[in-house]
């Protein structure tokens, strides 16, 4: 309760900023917490944005995007860090604070790596081999909010011993209560993560809603950005 308590006090605390900025060639926006302190957390709502090159995004008006910034120690490397993003039915069971039940509640109730973009066809978890750039992987994952399902893409974009890029995006849309929360491609993720120094790492992970979401999928800014900590938290190792 109190980790979630003062991550949410740091969004409350940070100044609005004009747009997000992931660590491509400038100074990230928000900027990395430092080792060992909560990450830097920012966020927007109804904003038009355009994303830097490095990240084949379409730009346009999203209804919402948290960024967070931080620090943390690993001293594994950078195919032991990316080994973290393909293991995806360890997802399986992650936590999150959940705002409306002022409780920790399990965010991801299944989750596994697909051999092809359709659910059902599942597989062991991907390799560090595979995850390659430009290689598309897929998997499902079932959360607290969805009624069926989700299909996902993932992508490395980036891969060499100091720093990685990761994206992903829901193939399938994603529903509850018979309502379509986020169409096919409107809830994506991406995460940097370069080595600082030997065992030190920064990590800038930006989760995003597009317009074409439900309003009621951004209705909480307080449970988007849970949502967003527990996924953070969960890749770079750190305790739910």
């Amino acid at each position: 309760m109190r980790r979630a308590a003062l991550v949410l006090l740091a969004v409350l605390a940070l100044p609005a900023l004009a747009q997000p900025q992931p660590p491509c060639g400038a100074r990230p926006v928000p900027a990395h917490a430092a080792p060992g302190a909560e990450p830097a957390v920012s966020t927007w709502s109804e904003a038009r944005w355009t994303p830097p090159a490095c990240l084949p995004w379409p730009d346009g008006q999203f209804r919402m995007v948290v960024a967070l910034a931080g620090a943390f120690r690993h001293d594994g490397g950078a195919a032991a860090m990316l080994a973290r993003f393909g293991a995806v039915s360890k997802k399986k069971g992650l936590r999150y604070w959940s705002v409306h039940d002022k409780a920790w509640r399990v965010l991801v109730t299944d989750a596994a790596a697909l051999a092809a973009p359709k659910a059902g066809e599942r597989r062991a978890d991907f390799t560090t081999a595979e995850m390659k750039p430009g290689a598309e992987l897929f998997y499902e994952e079932s959360d607290n909010r969805s009624s069926a399902p989700v299909v996902y893409r993932m992508r490395v974009l980036e891969r060499d011993g100091k720093r990685i890029v990761v994206e992903t995006e829901n193939l399938s849309p994603i529903r509850a209560f018979m309502v379509t929360l986020f169409p096919p491609g409107s809830l994506r993720t991406a995460y940097f993560l370069e080595q600082r120094d030997a065992g030190t790492w920064v990590v800038y992970g930006l989760s995003s809603t597009g317009e074409d979401a439900s309003s009621l999928a951004a209705s909480s800014e307080e449970s988007y950005v849970n949502r967003a900590v527990a996924l953070y938290r969960h890749y770079t190792g750190q305790p739910q």
